[in-house]
């Protein structure tokens, strides 16, 4: 066995057990596993121990095919990050002009021939995209929607004992453009195999709802499909188990019932959980129902789902209620690549994600525009925030940029099955408020755009009640063209892109559809942001962004913000994006800067403008940085990003003004006259930020933020020395050895006095020793061509980023970091199970 087992367990599934043994059929099976499993194992990592090889290969599908050129690559894998960078790719700035193409996929598994009963299907949470998928040569189906969960059927063509089987995937991402930002290619997401009986909990087959809740009690109504794919009637039980989140049993229910031979049923069932703990961002409690289904004296399958209690309502006048209590949607866009790694994102990568999101005072997030990975959604159940889970980019109308080969060439097609399948596998995560039948889609303003979203709703309705459906519209109030009234009308919940683009609505916002339709329920499913490079300011005062000034950008985006906080009607607000992602650029551009972090997650100013307005923590944020050797003299604009009452500003000790602004400002309280004591602080602007002109002279420029006659925090740029050295900071020291694990490294080089050096660009050489590797190195810049593999990489204005995983063994993995001029740096991290 060629991977350690504890690579399987970071989502706390367990993995096989039993003998397993590699085969030698071909050069294409040469590194495969074999996989044997213990009755009872439901689902197991399926990820290891891939064949890969890029290009068309003909018959690659026969079980003995020898031919091709192979690699041996784990899952999730991304054939498409590897690059190299080129302009003439056919993906085009939409995919961030990297290479795309046919790909083939090939493993071979044994498995024990006490497994000739069970039923075996395998899961592949995606793969991008138009795949085919054979089994010992047999044809088990073509997925052309490369961001759906799908799964087969493998038993009847399944060997048992000594014979090898050999499942072989095509993936075919050569139709381009296809979609509108990078895709990645390949089985990019987790593959699983499900073993069951033949009397067995259908895929997806459990729904979990809170029909009732107050806090003496909440009804947990708990449906589930089973089936019997036997040729005789089938009696058998399912029980089930509520089990809270110390894993304790609260409450259980057994049913029985009898199954026709090849028939289905379902087992409708309520169990009553007293006192319940509600799921919410700030509590995100989560309840587990554990279910056993036997059938002839025996377990015939098992499967758990975690869920949370919680209800959730938009309402027209009090915008979003989470548990009967007013939440403001303070979200964000996101795609689904991470930078270096592509679209196969370990878990880690997501999980750091998420956090420096919520750190920022983010509680929700749009994913943008399809059904994201299963773990994500984990992720966001887990860590408490909202989801606005999303279907489709197209329907029947094709965009400008994907005309011959985006979705809506298999929209007739296949949408419907997409779109059940997504609803299936997601409509049991709390974290889930809204669903998204589409993004931007044509359909809005053509008379059969209404027809398409009365089928999509039936479809979200009838499998998913309890939650509405909104569809992100971008023509409200458009020229020349408009999105419709009557499909407008049909949403339970109104979305609004850029509802300031046109005309009056660029300070009106959303108070002329409040006046004209009193009763519709609003949602901003996405709005600008104030984008930039991180660290680049080309003129020293913020530069500019898609062709106007950044000051511009950042009035559009403070005042908007001011009328979603101020109207509770408006239930929120996701901006575009919450984090750089590759592609929707312009070359030499090869990744967006909308976000208010890069790729590297490294936070951009606009992070602490959010952070200041959405979280009560003190936030003292100055820009830009203090190194403009050469400019003496000249005026340097300032930036204060705070929610401090006044801040006093400082250039080597020289005060420079005291200025304040209040948002919300405040009124007069008790009686004529009287205001709170912080009103009589001086406002000296409306906006949401300060800012002071400085002639630039090297030092320190200080700020000194009060609140309430407090200081309650101080900030300092300093004109630093010239770069001496490199330092490498990890945000874990100890990391477990299966591969959704790793650890970020943080390169920087820092001058004598360890201070970062704002403009350092530093071509950086690394080395790795030990059970580890370079999962991928970046620096946020969009205009970087260089490999997100290999072993050096440029620092961009100061920074850059390294991701180490282990290779699956323990021990102790050493990362060095060298550069001439520069004293060199080595980190230690741990790998253990």
């Amino acid at each position: 066995m060629a991977k350690s087992l504890t690579r399987r367990a970071f989502l706390g599934t367990a993995a096989m057990t039993g003998a397993i043994s590699a085969l030698g059929l071909s050069p294409a099976l040469e590194a495969s596993d074999g996989i044997a499993a213990e009755p009872g194992q439901r689902k197991t990592s399926f990820d290891d121990g891939w064949s890969f090889s890029r290009g068309e290969l003909a018959d690659a599908e026969s079980p003995h095919f020898s031919g091709g050129n192979w690699t041996t690559v784990d899952l999730p894998h991304d054939w498409s990050i590897t690059g190299p960078f080129n302009e003439t790719e056919p993906s085009s700035k939409e995919g961030g002009y990297l290479p795309t193409g046919i790909g083939w996929y090939r493993k071979s598994f044994h498995l024990p021939r006490g497994f000739s009963g069970r039923r075996i299907a395998v899961l592949f949470d995606g793969v991008y995209q138009r795949s085919d998928v054979w089994i010992n040569g047999q044809h088990l189906g073509m997925r052309p929607y490369g961001f759906i969960s799908f799964s087969y059927d493998l038993t009847p063509y399944l060997r048992y004992g000594n014979d090898a089987n050999v499942i072989a995937v095509r993936v075919d991402n050569s139709l381009q453009p296809n979609v509108r930002w990078y895709s990645g290619s390949g089985i990019y997401r987790h593959a699983w195999l499900i073993v069951t009986g033949p009397v067995h909990i259908a895929q997806w087959g459990t729904v979990i709802r809170t029909p009732t809740i107050s806090p003496q009690s909440a009804t947990i109504a708990i449906s589930t499909r089973i089936r019997n794919e036997m040729g005789v009637t089938a009696p058998c039980s399912l029980t089930t188990a509520i089990l809270d989140s110390a894993g304790k049993t609260v409450q259980t229910d057994t049913m029985q019932a009898e199954l026709a031979p090849g028939g289905e049923l379902v087992f409708e069932q309520q169990l009553a959980v007293t006192q319940p703990q509600l799921w919410s961002p700030a509590t995100p409690y989560l309840y587990t129902a554990r279910q056993t289904l036997r059938h002839a004296n025996a377990e015939a399958d098992s499967d758990t789902t975690p869920f949370g209690i919680r209800e959730v309502h938009f309402d027209a006048d009090q915008g979003f209620l989470l548990n009967g209590q007013h939440v403001k949607l303070n979200g964000v866009c996101l795609h689904g690549d991470a930078g270096c790694v592509g679209t196969a994102v370990p878990e880690r990568v997501w999980q750091r994600r998420l956090t420096l999101l919520k750190e920022m005072g983010c509680n929700a997030i749009r994913c943008s525009h399809n059904p994201p990975a299963p773990e994500f959604l984990d992720l966001c159940d887990t860590m408490g925030l909202l989801v606005m889970d999303e279907a489709f980019d197209e329907w029947r109308e094709a965009k400008a940029q994907t005309p011959l080969y985006g979705y809506h060439k298999y929209f007739d097609d296949w949408a419907e099955r997409d779109l059940t399948d997504m609803l299936a596998r997601d409509r049991n995560h709390p974290s889930i408020v809204l669903w998204s039948a589409g993004n931007e889609v044509p359909d809005q303003v053509v008379p059969r755009g209404q027809e398409t979203l009365r089928g999509l709703l039936e479809i979200l309705r009838s499998m998913d009640p309890t939650r509405p459906v909104t569809v992100a519209c971008d023509r409200i109030a458009s020229e020349p063209e408009a999105a419709l009234p009557g499909f407008l009308a049909m949403l339970d919940v109104v979305g609004y892109n850029y509802v300031d683009r046109w005309r009056g609505r660029r300070e009106k916002y959303y108070s002329i559809d409040r006046h004209d339709y009193p009763h519709r329920r609003i949602v901003g499913t996405e709005s600008a942001s104030m984008r930039g490079v991180r660290g680049d300011y080309p003129t020293g005062t913020g530069g500019a962004t898609l062709g106007q000034p950044a000051s511009n950008t950042r009035v559009e985006v403070e005042q908007l913000q001011k009328f979603i906080q101020t109207y509770d009607f408006v239930s929120g607000d996701f901006f575009w994006a919450g984090i750089d992602y590759l592609g929707e650029a312009a070359w030499p551009a090869k990744s967006s800067t909308a976000g208010a972090l890069d790729t590297c997650c490294f936070p951009k100013d606009s992070y602490y403008f959010y952070q200041s307005l959405w979280t009560d923590k003190p936030v003292l944020h100055l820009f830009p940085h203090w190194n403009w050797k050469g400019k003496e003299g000249e005026m340097v604009t300032v930036t204060c990003y705070t929610n401090c009452d006044t801040v006093e500003l400082f250039l080597n000790g020289k005060s420079l003004g005291v200025k304040g602004f209040y948002f919300p400002r405040f009124g007069m309280e008790g009686e004529y006259g009287h205001y709170p004591p912080r009103a009589r602080e001086p406002q000296t602007t409306a906006d949401l930020h300060l800012a002071w002109d400085v002639p630039y002279q090297a030092g320190t420029i200080k700020a000194v933020g009060m609140k309430e006659g407090q200081v309650i925090k101080t900030f300092e740029r300093v004109t630093t020395g010239e770069p001496a050295a490199i330092r490498l900071t990890g945000d874990r020291t100890h990391i477990a050895t299966n591969p959704g694990d790793v650890s970020h490294v943080t390169v920087e080089v820092i001058d004598q006095e360890g201070r970062v050096v704002p403009n350092a660009g530093h071509d950086i050489a690394f080395a790795i020793s030990g059970p580890g590797r370079i999962l991928g190195l970046d620096n946020g810049d969009p205009v970087s061509h260089e490999s997100f593999q290999g072993t050096r990489r440029t620092v961009f204005n100061g920074l850059a980023l390294a991701l180490i995983q282990s290779t699956g063994s323990p021990g102790t993995i050493k990362l060095s970091a060298s550069a001439p001029t520069l004293s060199s740096a080595e980190i230690v991290v741990n790998a253990g199970a």
